[in-house]
């Protein structure tokens, strides 16, 4: 049996070394991939990339190194580098088990910041011998992430890399980590009314992290006579024996020895240290309105409730996303290299580093956007609870990369020169797809309030994984409906250790099955169905039990449709379950690129639809597009533009145009367009009197013909890059998944349920 594992330095989720090694290795080996970012199609294109057209840009920056960044991928390229000392809280595990863990942070560098990044894992605990291996791969990379180096050589090798390097070099597990707080305690001192030359801080650890947050604090203005280091063996003083040179920079003249007496009357408590350290009488004996910030992981020294307990008044933050003010490095890292790189800065410096803290605290104070407070199911606010940004929020890229980059500018280490940062921020913008921001948001929206998800299909491997990926990931408890016995023997092959915990409806033994009946007899009496039809309808239809769960209230969304075509799925729904009133249901599906997202209705349910039905399809996705953070577009396709061609099937998509016209729904349409027209920008300019301001993202289809053949075409072209369909419109938020779909697809349709998304 697979032990079951817990990953609390980000979440309370739970899953099983089975899920996580079957997520490693799924669809291909590892997490990244190398793509081309030019055609490689034709002989051409090949002489273009390598010989000889190769030789030109090598010619070029051999008679200017500075052509480099203008031929190739260097300027926007980062090596995530380890040896493996410090894995997480994991310890020394070697250079080749650190790789998973670089290969993720070089996903994250691409998934925030757009910044393309490789992991290399140097196999030597000798930091000369490190030291030497990256600088010699300077001319490769535009900058240096160092990862889970172990203190004190992650000191000595960062410093020297600095010294020799003419890229930027940031340690993240010491200044990430160092930013992040220090933009929490500017807030946090804001809210309190104190100054930061005044406050008295205790620092609890002195290893790489806490010596990193204890600099940066000083070099934002806290005197070095107001702050007390401690580490295991109690408050680092002047004259201590046995304390090396990174620990006696921040030795205090005093008398304390203790970690206690150390927080007698402190303003500040700043922990890196362990679980417990910090007892309710300590707190207690702190000054007013205490600022307490306890990122030990996975536990904190004192949680949020014991600390409120006793000090009602203090603020708090932890590094845990169970907690307000989570102290996370994502909010940091991958907008400081991006502002970096993009002026091209020969190092990260204090300053630098200080402009993004300050940038970071600033964006706290701000109103979260409506998308962001949406997707998250609450409205946050600037005060003791939200003193930093949510992890997700999409403003982080524009605020803190611009810090960065003028902050760079300023100190004489940029390179290249922004003139105009009103077009960078804009520019910083349009690198991301924003769906991907709030997609993020939806799933932690659904943590915090979860949902009973129906999975009408959990016979089936693909359907089961997903709805124990449901409950471990903390969306809510899944109801799989099945044989008993079935059910439970699959759960125990995918290593579930209490398959006996899991709740399983099998509608030969179900107590519902005698509602669902009176139920779904008193509905369909009058269509040509006897009692004993219904009855046999729920005792052997899934989907139609499934559906009788969801109408009851058993739960309150469902996934099906993994064995069956779409239109047989829905017209076996649809015996239970009605349209929502006033609304006709329709599906959508995404088209998610890295950049852009592109929103196409009705690709699922509806023939031949009117124009009124056109129209409120207009409506309804520009909706969830807004929900996904986009500014719809909304283009009716056609094959005909403005009427070139002419046609016999043009007048709906003009009627419903027209109803739009007398409506002013609010967001950009125009119709009709062939693709071309609503696409591409080189042939939108053929037609200036369009009210579209940019391609279009929400295509309206004429038909199911045309929309379901374009959204599977575009489907097996695209592959992961699809999301859907998302079937909205019906009285309960119920999906119908493709028979193609994997487990993630499952897991992705059942969330977006479970919000409201699509529904």
């Amino acid at each position: 049996m697979a032990e079951e594992v817990s990953q609390q330095n980000e979440s309370n989720v739970r899953f099983t070394e089975r899920e996580a090694l079957f997520y490693h290795s799924t669809i291909r080996p590892g997490k990244i991939e190398i793509i081309a970012s030019k055609p490689m199609a034709t002989q051409r294109d090949l002489s273009l990339a390598y010989s000889p057209g190769v030789a030109v840009p090598v010619q070029a920056i051999a008679d200017d190194p500075a052509a480099a960044y203008d031929y190739t991928a260097r300027g926007n390229l980062v090596a995530v580098i380890s040896n493996g000392t410090a894995i997480l809280g994991m310890g020394n595990l070697g250079a080749l088990a650190s790789k998973p863990v670089m290969e993720g942070k070089a996903v994250l560098f691409k998934r925030f910041a757009d910044v393309d990044s490789i992991d290399i894992e140097l196999d030597t605990e000798d930091p000369d011998k490190f030291i030497e291996a990256v600088a010699l791969m300077e001319p490769s990379f535009g900058g240096i992430n160092l990862e889970d180096i172990k203190a004190p050589e992650c000191f000595v090798i960062e410093q020297a890399l600095r010294e020799r390097m003419k890229i930027p070099v940031m340690h993240d597990d010491q200044h990430g980590t160092a930013i992040i707080a220090a933009a929490g305690l500017v807030n946090a001192c804001y809210l309190t009314g104190r100054d930061f030359k005044d406050v008295k801080m205790v620092v609890n650890g002195a290893g790489a992290s806490a010596l990193a947050c204890t600099a940066l604090i000083k070099s934002m203005g806290v005197r070095h006579e107001n702050v007390t280091v401690c580490d295991t063996k109690g408050v680092i003083y002047v004259g201590r024996e046995g304390v090396d040179q990174f620990k006696s920079a921040h030795a205090a003249v005093t008398d304390k020895r203790t970690l206690m007496e150390a927080l007698e009357g402190a303003d500040i408590f700043l922990g890196l240290s362990a679980k417990g350290a910090v007892t309710q009488e300590m707190v207690k004996h702190m000054a007013p309105q205490p600022i307490i910030f306890a990122m030990a992981n996975p536990d904190p020294e004192i949680t949020p409730p014991d600390v409120k307990a006793v000090r009602p008044d203090a603020i708090v933050a932890t590094g845990r996303s169970d907690y307000p003010n989570q102290v996370n490095n994502v909010l940091g890292f991958p907008f400081i290299f991006r502002g970096a790189l993009d002026v091209r800065a020969t190092a990260i410096n204090e300053e630098m580093k200080i402009a993004a803290a300050n940038a970071i605290a600033e964006l706290a104070r701000e109103t979260v956007p409506e998308e962001v407070a949406a997707a998250y199911g609450q409205k946050y606010q600037f005060g003791p609870e939200y003193i930093i940004p949510a992890p997700f929020d999409p403003r982080l890229m524009e605020v803190v990369s611009s810090a960065v980059a003028k902050a760079a500018m300023d100190t004489g280490v940029a390179q290249k020169q922004i003139e105009d940062f009103d077009a960078y921020r804009t520019s910083l913008k349009a690198r991301l797809n924003p769906t991907t921001s709030v997609l993020t948001q939806v799933y932690e929206a659904v943590k915090a309030n979860p949902k009973r998800m129906i999975f009408a299909e959990a016979e089936n491997e693909i359907v089961l994984r997903a709805a124990i990926q449901y409950r471990d990931y903390g969306y809510g408890e899944p109801i799989l409906v099945g044989r008993t016995d079935a059910v439970r023997a699959k759960l125990a092959e995918l290593g579930v250790g209490d398959p006996g915990s899991y709740e399983i409806e099998n509608s030969a033994v179900s107590e519902h099955v005698p509602a669902m009946v009176d139920m779904l007899y008193e509905r369909l009496q009058r269509r040509g169905f006897l009692e004993r039809d219904v009855r046999r309808m729920v005792n052997q239809d899934r989907n139609v039990f499934a559906s009788a769960l969801l109408k009851l209230g058993v739960g309150d969304a469902m996934v099906t449709g993994i064995s069956r075509t779409f239109g047989q799925t829905i017209r076996e729904v649809r015996q239970v379950l009605d349209p929502q009133e006033g609304r006709l249901p329709f599906g959508i599906h995404l088209m998610v690129g890295k950049n852009y997202t592109v929103f196409l209705a009705d690709t699922t349910v509806n023939e031949r639809p009117s124009s009124a039905d056109l129209a409120m399809f207009a409506k309804e996705t520009a909706a969830v597009a807004r929900r996904l953070g986009h500014e719809p577009r909304v283009a009716f396709l056609s094959y005909s533009t403005f009427g070139n061609p002419p046609g016999r099937w043009l007048e709906p998509i003009r009627e419903a145009v027209a109803m739009l016209d007398a409506e002013q729904p609010g967001f950009e349409y125009e119709g009709e367009l062939a693709p071309d027209a609503a696409l591409n920008p080189t042939v939108m300019k053929n037609y200036p009197f369009s009210r579209l301001s940019a391609p279009a993202n929400v295509l309206i289809m004429p038909g199911l013909q045309s929309a379901n053949i374009s959204a599977k075409l575009l489907r097996e072209l695209a592959g992961n890059a699809t999301i859907g369909p998302m079937l909205i419109g019906m009285e309960k938020p119920v999906q119908v998944i493709p028979m193609t779909a994997i487990a993630p697809d499952v897991l992705t349709l059942a969330v977006l349920a479970a919000a409201g998304i699509a529904g």
